[in-house]
Order: C-alpha cells, then sequence, then structure tokens
C-alpha cells in the first residue's frame, strides 16, 4: 500500500485500506453510490457497522442542485449531525457532489473519497474542488474543501466498460503533456491494454497532488491543470444541453486537440499529440466553435471579457492565463 500525502490528507493506495481506518469517533456515516457503485464496489469495501446507504442516480445530467436536495434532505431525515461522515463511493460526478452536500450540510461535515473510475482517481477526487452544474454549465456552483482521506482501490477499475476507462485517461494524458514528458513518452510507447495502472495511477496523483499542494486555491500554477479543460467544459455543456451527454474525458480529448492547437508548439509536436489521440480514442463529433462560444462565455476564469486558456510551451511543460477574444478563436 502506498500513501502520498497532500494538504491535510493523505492518498492510501491499495486493496485493504480502509480496513485500518478508526471511524469509531463518529456519530453516524452514510455511503453515498449510484446504481453501479452500488451494485459493482459497495460488496468490495469492509463491512462498515452501523452505515446508511444513500443512493442517487448516475450520469452528469443528475451532478445538480436537486440531486443534493435528495442527498441533504436523506442526512436530514436520519438525524446526521456535525460529528458525522458521508463516504463518496462513486466517479468524479459522486465525489464532486457527495463532497460539496457534505461540506455545506450543517456548515460542513467530514467526507472522505473512495473513487471508483480512473478519472476520479487520477483527478476528480484530488485537490479539493467540489461542486454541481448549473444552468447546462460545468461546475458553476462549488467550493474548495479537501476530505478526511481519499482510497484507491485500482481494482474497481475492472468494473468500468471500456469506454469509461479510456475516457478517464484523458486526464493521465494531460498530465503527462503538461508536467511529464517521460510519462508521456511512457504512454505513448506501450499499448493500452499493457499499461500498468498502479504505477499509472501512482504517477499521475504525484503530478496533481504536487501542483494543488503548491497553489491550493488555484491562484497561479494550478491553473495549468485546466488545459483542454475550457474547451472540454464547453463540448461538455454544449452536449448536455442538447439533452446527449457525453463522458467528461471525451470532451477533455477534443479539447486537448483543440488547445494543443492554440499551443506555441512545433508542427511535429502538434501532429503527435493529434494523431496519439485520434488514433487510440474514439471521441463523438467536435461541435463548431461557432456553438461553443455561448459556453466559452461563462468560463469561471475568464478575465476582462476574454476566454482564458492554459496551454502547452513543450511536451512537458505549460502555462496559464493566454487571453483570446472570441473572434481570434
Amino acid at each position: 500500500m502506498k500513501e502520498i500525502v497532500s494538504s491535510g490528507y493523505s492518498v492510501w493506495i491499495g486493496d485493504s485500506s480502509l480496513s485500518k481506518l478508526d471511524l469509531s469517533s463518529y456519530s453516524k456515516i452514510a455511503i453515498l453510490v449510484d446504481q453501479n457503485t452500488k451494485r459493482d464496489c459497495l460488496c468490495k469495501l469492509p463491512k462498515i457497522d452501523n452505515s446508511v446507504i444513500i443512493e442517487v442516480k448516475s450520469g452528469e445530467d443528475k451532478k445538480t442542485i436537486s440531486t443534493c436536495n435528495f442527498i441533504w434532505k436523506k442526512l436530514t431525515e436520519y438525524q446526521f449531525d456535525r460529528n458525522s461522515l458521508l463516504i463518496n463511493l462513486g466517479g468524479g460526478v459522486i465525489g464532486d457532489m457527495g463532497g460539496f452536500c457534505a461540506s455545506t450540510y450543517k456548515r460542513g461535515i467530514n467526507f472522505i473519497q473512495i473513487p471508483t473510475t480512473l478519472l476520479a482517481m487520477v483527478d476528480a477526487s484530488i485537490g479539493g474542488k467540489l461542486g454541481v452544474d448549473f444552468k447546462d454549465l460545468k461546475n458553476q456552483i462549488g467550493v474548495f474543501n479537501n476530505p478526511k482521506s481519499i482510497f484507491i482501490y485500482p481494482e474497481f477499475l475492472e468494473t468500468l466498460p471500456e469506454n469509461e476507462l479510456k475516457s478517464g485517461f484523458a486526464e493521465v494524458v494531460k498530465h503527462a503533456l503538461i508536467a511529464d514528458k517521460a510519462l508521456w513518452s511512457k504512454i505513448t510507447s506501450l499499448p493500452f491494454e499493457n499499461l500498468d495502472w498502479k504505477e499509472i495511477i501512482t504517477t499521475s496523483i504525484d503530478i496533481k497532488n504536487n501542483i494543488v499542494i503548491s497553489d491550493p486555491l488555484e491562484k497561479g500554477e494550478r491553473k495549468k491543470l485546466n488545459f483542454g479543460h475550457t474547451y472540454g467544459h464547453a463540448i461538455e455543456s454544449f452536449y448536455l444541453k442538447k439533452g446527449t451527454p457525453i463522458l467528461h474525458g471525451e470532451a477533455v480529448f477534443i479539447g486537448l486537440i483543440l488547445e494543443t492547437e492554440l499551443s506555441n508548439l512545433s508542427l511535429d509536436d502538434k501532429l503527435e499529440i493529434k494523431n496519439y489521440i485520434l488514433s487510440n480514442f474514439s471521441l463523438p463529433h467536435p461541435p463548431k466553435k461557432s456553438e461553443l462560444l455561448p459556453f466559452l462565455a461563462n468560463d469561471k476564469k475568464n478575465k476582462d471579457g476574454k476566454i482564458s486558456f492554459s496551454l502547452l510551451n513543450q511536451i512537458g511543460e505549460c502555462s496559464a492565463d493566454h487571453l483570446f477574444s472570441s473572434d481570434e478563436l
């Protein structure tokens, strides 16, 4: 079992770490699940005495204030007090939304993240960003708050369909491109099915964790993690509004390609990144840039009426605050 120390909490990577956690000090414990994690993952956890299950429907389109109302209602019905604990067992939606609900219920109760998707393991659960979508816009309502602990069980990846696994890999690719050329060389030199997941997860978490520790509230260095996400979130919002949601990683992969094009890279590097993504991952049809402008205009990072991007200086190095007007895009 490996421990990665973050700001006030630890990330534990292993298959039996939760059983070592002392939960006796909590007055009540709830486990937040969706139908998938209730079926495939809950049975793999050590039994937690006197815990209750709160089940919500899966999907990005359920990451809303309405679903939060349901979770808060259940916590209230079960008479959870401020000494209670919420365990979020799921992917990015469960982790973001469950953490947000815990952080706001009675002005905040403790929560633990147990991510069950590759996306959540390497990205969404790390760094304390929590929240929900609003008016078809990604993560418009939220807070920064860290969990008590994060527990990574790599065997949960075996429960995922291939498209979910490949979607989560978009964040691994992003981490390699912004901060680790050696990781980029490794993942591009091996067939996807031959990757060592525990090694990939650990390396990717290390990259994000080091960035987050240096800049927890995204004032500077942490902005690099937005590479691929300005366009990516706009694409995801476009499909949400259309009523045909796509996976977060699918949108990010398209965002990585589009934001690589904006980056000051050599043509060879741009083609290397684009060809790797398109030859290894099946992606939805990208919307026209004109269709994305209304969503880009509402991006949280915008400044002085311009759209802000984090872009590559070279493979393995990134910088933030590149501003573009709508006409320039």
